[in-house]
């Protein structure tokens, strides 16, 4: 049948879905470790990013800053805090890990859709009396969500796929079937569980670009009004 086939048949086997080694246990872990290494990247990154695309100053240095991280591998992170006292706490080297691995394309994007704003757009908007905060909101920030939700898409799918090293820390999540599977030479299972991790990210994707989509043309009709 080929590895494509066993595959299939792991996947289509009832027994794989249930218990704690199962696939419906494993995705509620990664869906867990990346939501909340998503959500805890945003909370750091989206702030800041769009702080200093308003008010045009810093920017730049932090950007520069954020994507040296992107030369660490994440692996490495996550062995180091490992073998610190926080490894004795559950899963927060993973997220630890996943969140610096996050930031740089959320601050990135973010601090670049703000810089890009027309700018007659937003001294048209001063000149007609709008505060910061107004000018903020009903005009720099509509515009600006194309690349934000670009930023997102993108961290959420590398999130996603490298939240897989959680299981090089003993922790769950979809990486633990495949790990399980090269522990026991099972060709089949790795390459069920890569495809599970694949199909979760462009799903995961999918859905952001079409939030995309929708938060960008209410935030080109608010500009217009």
């Amino acid at each position: 049948m080929g590895v494509v086939g066993d595959a299939w048949t792991w996947l289509t086997t009832g027994a794989n879905w249930h218990g704690e080694a199962g696939i419906w246990h494993r995705l509620a872990e990664h869906l867990w470790f990346s939501g909340t290494s998503l959500a805890l990247a945003c909370l750091i990154a989206l702030p800041t990013a769009l702080w200093l695309g308003h008010v045009g100053r810093g920017g730049a240095l932090a950007v520069n800053v954020s994507n040296i991280g992107r030369a660490v591998p994440t692996l490495a992170v996550l062995v180091l805090l490992t073998m610190t006292p926080l490894g004795r706490q559950g899963g927060i080297p993973t997220v630890i890990a996943l969140v610096l691995f996050a930031v740089p394309p959320l601050l990135t994007n973010a601090y670049l859709g703000m810089r890009e704003v027309d700018r007659s757009v937003v001294e048209a908007a001063r000149g007609m009396g709008m505060s910061g905060g107004q000018l903020f909101r009903t005009v720099e920030l509509p515009l600006a969500l194309p690349l934000v939700m670009t930023g997102l898409r993108l961290a959420a799918v590398q999130v996603i796929a490298t939240a897989t090293l959680a299981a090089m820390a003993g922790e769950g999540g979809l990486g633990r079937i495949i790990t399980a599977g090269f522990h026991t030479y099972d060709t089949a299972q790795v390459f069920a569980g890569a495809l599970l991790v694949g199909a979760l990210a462009l799903l995961v994707e999918g859905v952001l670009a079409a939030a995309g989509r929708v938060l960008a043309g209410r935030g080109r009709k608010r500009t217009e009004t």
